[in-house]
């Protein structure tokens, strides 16, 4: 990569698992009824042809993790699993009330954290036999969940095996002892070794990596060495992204400085040399960060153009609604937003009075839909075309035009109705999403709201 457009472009920026992003949300949320039927409506349209995601999430940690920007509570009282898993079931109620007679079809569902596994292999397996006994589930159904490999025992690979899942995410985040004892990650690389040919042995077929690069101490020596390991390991795909400092947002990472985290020029060799052990490997580069081998679901999605993006980030499955249960998980209804209370006490405190249990939101305008459409083709096709007035707006044209320059630094090429990221600019694809962001040019960040983009 240049070193000049990584000092040009290396500026804040967000991930974009979705537009508007979180931070330019209307201020006022919708209200309980209109929420119903922005879910009721989606619903209706799209459950006998694609079927709905849902997103489980269980913020309970016995430890921090100090690099971690997740929802979690930390707690080694393991008496909290049972409420929490009666008030899971009991948003579910809610939604299966507003979606009415017909029950939903089950294409996507996914467990993450948190520490799902921090629940007992009995406890996660009730939950999840309890919720699909009021659905049915896709024939081409995927079942994933994140599996902290500290303390994933084999009764959770098989237990969860048993009621549909075959898709794992280990998260392995480095290899290096001395990095794994500042971020406080305890694990070992048996421990992933093991889990993974355990997950293989019962039958998933699936296994994915996240390795995290820019974290404190790293060094492109002992980063390459982590990765190496993985390939030895070889799981099916790896999300390989980079470290977001944000601890005006997570005070956990204020364990450790800017000092101790390696500069954009030496985080940016650790990527380049490992992003290169990787294609030699046969890992191919399918999106913002993310890897897989020829024969995984993830890169034939991307070769066939099917690739999607929400909150859960990349996926092979594309439905309209995703339904997030639990604190802090974020719904979506296609027209709109809307994320739970992130506190237990207040989650529980709104299920309680029979509430879905959400604190903000947002209603889409005409031009976010465009907008989202455009940049969501961007992150998971790095191109997007367009042909009449139904695929433009104001704010996409204001977009086109803050190109010129990362046209004439060839990150871009820009045809009639048509424009593509090149090979060169797959790296700066968030900024070249963020000419697209009409809401972040309208009201300009005067404070920090989203990590570097290198």
């Amino acid at each position: 990569m240049d070193h000049q457009l990584l000092q040009k472009y290396n500026v804040p920026g967000p991930r974009y698992t979705s537009y508007p992003t979180v931070p330019y949300w209307q201020s006022t949320p919708p209200t309980p009824e209109r929420w119903s039927e922005l879910v009721r409506d989606t619903f209706s349209i799209t459950n006998q042809n694609q079927g709905i995601s849902l997103y489980l999430h269980i913020p309970f940690c016995e430890s921090l993790c100090t690099y971690c920007g997740c929802n979690t509570r930390i707690t080694v009282n393991h008496k909290v699993e049972r409420p929490y898993l009666e008030a899971l079931l009991k948003e579910w109620q809610l939604y299966l009330a507003v979606f009415g007679d017909k029950k939903p079809v089950i294409r996507e569902l996914h467990i993450g954290g948190g520490t799902p596994t921090f629940m007992s292999p009995e406890h996660l397996k009730e939950l999840i036999t309890r919720l699909l006994a009021g659905a049915e589930v896709h024939p081409q159904a995927e079942f994933s969940f994140e599996a902290h490999p500290g303390n994933t025992t084999d009764a959770h690979l098989e237990a969860l095996y048993e009621v549909g899942f075959r898709r794992v995410s280990i998260g392995v985040q480095d290899f290096n002892p001395l990095v794994l004892e500042i971020i406080n990650r305890h694990q070992t690389y048996e421990q992933v070794k093991h889990l993974t040919e355990k997950a293989r042995e019962l039958g998933y077929t699936s296994v994915n990596y996240d390795v995290v690069y820019g974290l404190p101490q790293q060094k492109v020596c002992s980063m390459t060495n982590t990765i190496f390991k993985v390939i030895q390991l070889r799981p099916d795909r790896i999300a390989f992204y980079s470290y977001a400092h944000v601890p005006w947002i997570k005070p956990g990472q204020r364990r450790f400085t800017e000092a101790d985290l390696p500069d954009s020029m030496k985080k940016l060799a650790i990527y380049e040399t490992c992003r290169g052990a990787l294609e030699m490997a046969g890992y191919e580069d399918i999106g913002m960060d993310h890897f897989a081998l020829k024969t995984d679901g993830l890169y034939r999605a991307f070769a066939e153009g099917r690739l999607h993006r929400n909150f859960m980030g990349y996926t092979d499955t594309q439905t309209a609604l995703l339904v997030g249960l639990g604190t802090s998980a974020i719904s979506d209804a296609w027209w709109g937003y809307a994320q739970n209370e992130k506190s237990v006490e207040a989650y529980y405190k709104r299920l309680e009075a029979s509430e879905l249990p959400f604190f903000r939101g947002h209603v889409h305008t005409r031009e976010d839909l465009i907008l989202r459409r455009h940049i969501q083709h961007l992150m998971c096709h790095f191109e997007t075309r367009w042909t009449g007035a139904s695929d433009v707006s104001e704010g996409f044209y204001a977009g086109l035009e803050r190109l010129a320059e990362m046209e004439q630094d060839e990150l871009v090429e820009l045809q009639p109705y048509h424009l593509r990221v090149t090979e060169k600019g797959r790296n700066f694809v968030r900024n070249i999403c963020m000419a697209f962001d009409a809401r972040l040019w309208k009201e300009v960040p005067q404070t920090n709201l989203f990590s570097q983009i290198i």
